[in-house]
């Protein structure tokens, strides 16, 4: 059986749609999946309008074994990371397959080779192109199905990453909340003691209107609160316009909550709902009709994706978490959410104690994965 290795043209119609369309046959039998927002993925490949390119690059390749395309893989060059901390690396990205692992090792040999010739030094993934990617791959947890943007994927996909010699660097986990579950009465007091005391608030947002008019502020918060995290990179102008695009498509503003210290942003709490099944009756495309399916889901949904804490670092140790884990109660409660899904958690912010304290289960892992080249 031949098999070959292709690098699609980005211009080319029936190659990007070759590409996008890869993993619904992977998939078809698998209820967990949740389809990827066909707009969003052919919008990573186009070099004109999407913001990445504006400063640096990326390639995407096929695998295909007796005219099928049986894997996919993008491979990304990103000049705004490797400047800021001072690296080679090149992460990949959109990694999908059947279970061939011939076919598997011989796309990561095209993006290692790709890597060499841009003398960089390491590859990582799975990492995206823009801040709010879903990072990692799934390694357990393959029964559920996944919060909106974060990757699932089946179990094999381990084996056949590891098998072209890639290690795990890190793992990022999620833990499942019960609606039902209860802060103690110590925290609640410590939450309102903390906002008395050093004279926090909560901003919350009445509609998208108001919402929008904040975004650049949240965005520029979100950066700082991060900026010394390994995934963290300068986000531009034009990439914060499709990072908030992105959060308006599936935000509900009353989930999101700042904590303020006067006209200053403390801390953030990001709440979605969880509008997963809307997309699989959408099968990941919005139009003409696909819109229903989401603002359906999106006003019956008993599931919250939480997705996006914050400290900014003068705040840190001054019960603002305290603030946040009071706020996500609430939040869950007056909202009739029945499930949470805390997702792909940060250590400096939610860590695996405070969730588990909460009432949380650590239920699903994603691995980010490297290789030095």
């Amino acid at each position: 059986m031949s098999l070959s290795i292709v690098k699609i043209d980005t211009s080319s119609r029936r190659d990007v749609g070759r590409f996008v369309a890869l993993p619904w046959p992977i998939y078809e039998a698998t209820p967990q999946w949740v389809p990827p927002l066909v707009d969003d993925t052919k919008l990573m490949l186009d070099r004109r309008r999407y913001p990445f390119y504006q400063h640096s690059t990326a390639d995407f390749f096929l695998a295909v074994r007796d005219g099928r395309d049986v894997g996919r893989i993008a491979v990304l060059d990103n000049r705004h990371y490797n400047e800021h901390w001072g690296s080679k690396t090149a992460f990949f990205y959109l990694f999908d397959a059947f279970d061939d692992a011939e076919a598997a090792a011989a796309l990561f040999g095209a993006i290692e080779g790709w890597a060499k010739e841009r003398g960089l030094n390491k590859i990582v993934g799975a990492k995206g192109f823009l801040q709010g990617d879903g990072i990692g791959v799934l390694v357990e947890g393959f029964e559920h199905h996944p919060a909106v943007g974060i990757p699932y994927n089946h179990a094999y996909y381990g084996k056949l990453i590891e098998a072209a010699g890639y290690v795990g660097q890190r793992d990022f986990l999620s833990a499942y909340l019960p609606g039902n579950a209860g802060l103690p009465e110590r925290a609640h007091q410590i939450a309102d003691k903390m906002m008395e005391r050093r004279g926090f608030s909560i901003k919350t947002f009445s509609g998208k209107k108001e919402l929008v008019a904040w975004i650049p502020r949240i965005i520029e918060t979100y950066n700082q609160a991060f900026v010394d995290n390994w995934e963290f990179n300068p986000v531009t102008q034009a990439e914060a316009k499709v990072v908030g695009d992105r959060l308006l498509q599936i935000a509900d503003p009353k989930l999101i909550k700042l904590v303020m210290k006067g006209d200053v942003i403390a801390g953030f709490l990001f709440g979605f709902p969880d509008i997963s099944e809307g997309i699989r009756r959408a099968n990941g495309r919005i139009w003409p009709v696909g819109w229903f399916h989401l603002l359906r889901d999106m006003k019956r949904t008993k599931w919250i994706n939480l997705n996006g804490a914050g400290i900014l670092a003068p705040y840190r140790g001054l019960g603002v978490n305290a603030i946040l884990y009071v706020e996500m109660e609430r939040t869950m409660r007056s909202g009739g959410f029945e499930h949470a899904d805390i997702v792909q958690m940060e250590e400096h912010v939610l860590t695996v104690n405070d969730a588990e304290n909460m009432g949380g289960k650590i239920y699903k892992r994603h691995r980010i994965y490297e290789k030095s080249i």
